[in-house]
């Protein structure tokens, strides 16, 4: 992907929350943000609006994820 360096530690530690459209990128979805937009729209992704800005919370999201990988 051009313009995006991301360094091991960026991928082992995100920020607890980032713009929804640097989430897009992150999670290598650059080309497809109107699907991410939808998620976070019908909630499938934890979000919270900051003034214009719309946020994902990564840290819930994380923790949510494992959550349901442990949940039998």
């Amino acid at each position: 992907m051009e313009g995006i360096n991301l360094s091991l530690k960026d991928l082992l530690s995100p920020p607890p929350v980032m713009p929804w459209r640097e989430f897009a990128d992150w999670i290598r979805m650059s080309e497809e943000h109107n699907i991410v937009w939808g998620w976070i729209r019908n909630g499938y992704i934890p979000s919270h609006k900051v003034g214009k800005h719309v946020m994902v919370n990564v840290a819930l999201l994380t923790s949510q994820l494992l959550e349901e990988e442990w949940t039998p």
